[in-house]
């Protein structure tokens, strides 16, 4: 259950909430601008760490982390199963320019759902990012749909 209420749209549908995190501030404002270009999505927040990212991920209880691997302090694949262990039902893609980082690690082990490139642009991550909460919205009626026939 979300402790944040996310307002509904005209046409009925609820915003999708996006926590971006990424030192570099040019690369968090490129991802907001790009995202919200779509009205189905909000960035709720950014942080510029793992240590960051796990603060305002219990804080604000996004829809969904983009993450970058390559951090100061702690990096995204330090961060990815605290994070997953916080918000188990939250999708995580490693936004990165270092694939090969992410290579010997299979993603459900490090808590990453998907791994996006930064070098293929902006697309892709908008399309993982559309997959990854059409698939959760899905997963989450269907939980709601069993626990109702239960009643």
């Amino acid at each position: 259950m979300r402790s944040k209420s996310v307002p509904a749209r005209a046409d009925g549908s609820v915003t999708k909430r996006i926590l971006i995190v990424d030192d570099l501030p040019q690369m968090r404002k490129l991802i907001r601008d790009y995202l919200e270009e779509e009205k189905e999505f909000r960035v709720c927040g950014e942080a510029i760490d793992g240590f960051d990212a796990i603060d305002k991920a219990q804080n604000l209880k996004p829809d969904l982390i983009i993450l970058d691997a390559s951090m100061p302090r702690m990096t995204g694949i330090e961060a990815a199963p605290k994070l997953k262990k916080l918000l188990p039902e939250t999708p995580i893609i490693s936004f990165t320019f270092h694939e090969s980082m992410m290579q010997g690690f299979a993603s459900g082990e490090v808590g990453v759902d998907a791994v996006v490139t930064k070098d293929r642009g902006m697309f892709p991550l908008k399309e993982s990012v559309k997959a990854l909460l059409q698939r959760r919205h899905l997963s989450v009626r269907q939980n709601e749909d069993g626990q109702n026939a239960k009643r």
